[in-house]
């Protein structure tokens, strides 16, 4: 169908004209994608093997940070300080990486237990260069999706920097303590909100939805962000893609009589996200005003985010956010997704699909502004599912004898993202990525890599590394299929510019190179 024309069309001057507003998790709940976005179609680029581009094996230079002012001169392709030589078996390639592949979502009939770092570091003992070298220039960057060998893992302390990675996962664990009472004020507040939205009309079925890294248990750092979602369900309604996306909908009633309590939303025959989201945050605005044992207050609209966000106490940021549930069967874009059946199982699949899911109120982009009568697919109680029983065996981390370490690596990379926007959050480079990004992609190395076998907590750093590699080629790639659309790239170009990915792919290679220093000292 030909997009429609929305309010962001009448307000295109003024919104090409205004900076808009981002924050570290301002695109919570974003879907990022590995395929070209139908809106915006690309050049396809081959990919890289499973675990992106190899570096040789060699001496490791420690490098010096890289000059955020300054582009340091460009070198020639290739050109690179003199390296050790190899091992006859360190240059021997991997069997299971060696090949390119367009998805990578099948494994292979046989898989090596653990993977080292694509382009593993020389032996120990052997001393680097006392000169730093500057960071890699674009020359030196390789290009994206060129078939790459791995080396096998050989000996599991050949990946240094497991030690202080296990540090970091201690400084990250948050106390008991301190999870309970965060919770408990934010779950007074959620409860007051809550009881006055059942009281309005158009809201009154309202319930909520408990998603989000609280209770994925995957939260780093402290206690003091959430997300909470209040699901409303809405039946006998029909859905229409917006411009091919896959991603964004217009909603429609099948069936609309006068004493419908949403009649008031609708724009056109449309159910308008803009409007009852307006509503939706009109009335928690009038409602924090009246909780009296908790200061509450509500930051400012953010553009294109459908979350509303809370500061509670001046030091606990809460994102709620409305979502239409639907019970039927899942659009027909999601149908190649979810790519679980050689990790949880094909079984587990088809229970997952049979579950509802949910339209959230983000606007899609157009041109300068954004379409503000569409809804998005949000399948974040099935994130949670997956990260809840993520093993292959079904009693995966359950007992002392069978553990992972998948959400060790997710809290790592999460942190690492995390770390790395705090660093660079003058220069804006990092705004528009988010931790969920992080999170499609460990998504689909999982399922990439689904024997529990491959992720042994005694092999913490061989799996970070590759959890690292691998988001480093969706950046480069520009590629990261939303792992419930295969079709919708949050990668693409229109999304995040070109330049913005080879920022943060420059800044985690020099964090991986010189072993974390954003992670601090142990």
């Amino acid at each position: 169908m030909q997009p429609r024309q929305g309010k962001a069309t009448r307000r295109a001057s003024e919104a090409a004209a205004t900076v808009p507003e981002a924050s570290a998790h301002s695109a919570r709940g974003a879907r990022t994608d590995r395929n070209e976005s139908p809106a915006a179609p690309e050049a396809a680029l081959p990919e890289a093997g499973k675990f992106g581009p190899a570096r040789k094996s060699g001496s490791r230079q420690k490098k010096s940070p890289p000059d955020t002012q300054e582009r340091s001169p460009v070198r020639a392709t290739g050109a690179r300080a003199k390296k050790a030589p190899q091992r006859a078996q360190d240059a021997r390639p991997s069997d299971s990486t060696s090949a390119a592949g367009a998805e990578g979502l099948e494994p292979p009939a046989a898989r090596e237990p653990a993977l080292s770092r694509a382009g593993s570091r020389r032996q120990r003992g052997a001393r680097g260069s006392p000169k730093p070298r500057p960071p890699p220039g674009p020359g030196d960057v390789p290009s994206p999706g060129l078939p790459v060998s791995v080396p096998i893992l050989e000996q599991r302390d050949a990946a240094p920097g497991a030690k202080k990675l296990r540090a970091v996962l201690e400084k990250l664990k948050l106390s008991h303590q301190d999870i309970s009472k965060a919770a408990k004020v934010v779950n007074g507040v959620v409860g007051h909100l809550l009881h006055r939205l059942k009281c309005e009309s158009g809201f009154g079925g309202i319930e909520r939805l408990h998603t989000g890294s609280y209770y994925e248990h995957v939260k780093i750092s402290a206690p003091n962000e959430f997300d909470v979602m209040f699901k409303l369900e809405v039946p006998r309604i029909q859905l229409e893609e917006y411009s091919d996306t896959g991603a964004y909908y217009f909603v429609k009633f099948k069936r609309n009589p006068k004493e419908n309590p949403l009649s008031q939303f609708l724009e056109d025959e449309i159910l308008s996200a803009s409007k009852m989201l307006s509503k939706f945050r009109k009335i928690i605005k009038e409602e924090i005003n009246n909780i009296k044992d908790t200061d509450v207050i509500m930051k400012r609209k953010r553009r294109g985010s459908p979350a509303v966000t809370l500061l509670i106490n001046k030091e606990i940021s809460v994102d709620i956010t409305l979502a239409l549930e639907l019970k039927t069967s899942w659009p027909t874009s999601t149908q190649d997704g979810l790519p679980v059946k050689n990790w949880l199982s094909a079984k587990v699949r088809q229970q997952l699909r049979l579950k509802p899911f949910y339209l959230v109120p983000k606007h899609a982009k157009e041109g300068n502004g954004f379409q503000e009568e569409t809804w998005r697919l949000s399948f974040s109680h099935i994130e949670k599912e997956i990260l809840s029983n993520h093993g292959k065996s079904k009693t995966c981390c359950e007992n002392k004898e069978m553990k992972c370490c998948r959400k060790n690596c997710l809290k790592l990379m999460k942190y690492l993202l995390e770390q790395l926007k705090e660093k660079f959050k003058d220069k804006k480079h990092l705004d528009k990525f988010s931790s969920y990004h992080v999170k499609t992609a460990f998504f689909h190395l999982c399922a990439d890599n689904p024997q529990d076998s491959q992720w042994d907590p005694k092999d913490l750093g061989l799996c970070f590394d590759n959890c690292v590699t691998y988001f480093l080629q969706c950046l480069r790639t520009e590629k990261l299929k939303n792992f419930f659309i295969p079709g919708f790239n949050l990668f693409s170009s229109n999304l995040i510019d070109t330049s913005s990915k080879e920022f943060l792919s420059k800044q985690i290679e020099y964090e991986r190179n010189n072993e974390f220093p954003v992670f601090g000292e142990f």
